[in-house]
């Protein structure tokens, strides 16, 4: 079913053309893509084997991380992904305690994160796992995929943003197209 998401999408790279950077809170148009059935769960791995396929420069215990997700999210269906849960929830784990260190902060214990991309698997294969009905956190990792720090904005949509955005515009007219020729 086509919608006006992505048209908003492409508004929000007009305003980084224009402006330089947008707020994160932008991408909460996605809510409302997010509540049509399946399309989070797409979403969510679509990120993660993204995510897995940009592993650079990453050895040891990382490496094996990329290979098995990769692995994992190969020859998915792009509309109703499904993946073996217990195999799933096991590479989730694996990424959680490979990335389990914290320092305390100002305002309680803040998570060390030394590979965003293993960071971001995690994050999908959590909200595929037990939060697939919450487009709130569907807008969450979205955000997390695309934000970008630039020292004259700030952690926000900017510059490199763009292809990101791009990148799930192109996803979701790809989804509705699909769903389109399903139904």
């Amino acid at each position: 079913m086509r919608t006006n998401v992505p048209e908003k999408l492409l508004a929000i790279i007009d305003q980084i053309d224009e402006h330089g950077q947008a707020s994160l809170s932008r991408l909460t148009v996605l809510k409302k893509w997010f509540a049509h059935p399946e399309r989070l769960s797409a979403f969510a791995l679509w990120i993660a084997a993204r995510a897995a396929s940009r592993k650079g420069k990453a050895g040891g215990a990382a490496a094996v991380l990329f290979l098995e997700a990769r692995t994992l999210l190969t020859g998915l269906d792009e509309i109703r992904p499904k993946l073996e849960r217990q195999a799933a929830q096991g590479l989730h784990d694996r990424l959680r305690d490979f990335q389990h260190e914290y320092k305390g902060g100002q305002w309680g214990p803040v998570r060390i994160v030394h590979n965003w991309n293993l960071f971001l698997v995690e994050e999908a294969l959590s909200l595929y796992l037990w939060h697939v009905e919450s487009p709130p956190h569907g807008y969450k990792l979205a955000a997390d995929y695309c934000r970008h720090y630039d020292p004259r904005y700030g952690e926000s949509l900017n510059g490199p943003s763009r292809t990101k955005l791009n990148e799930i515009v192109r996803f979701m007219f790809t989804v509705e197209a699909l769903e389109d020729e399903r139904t």
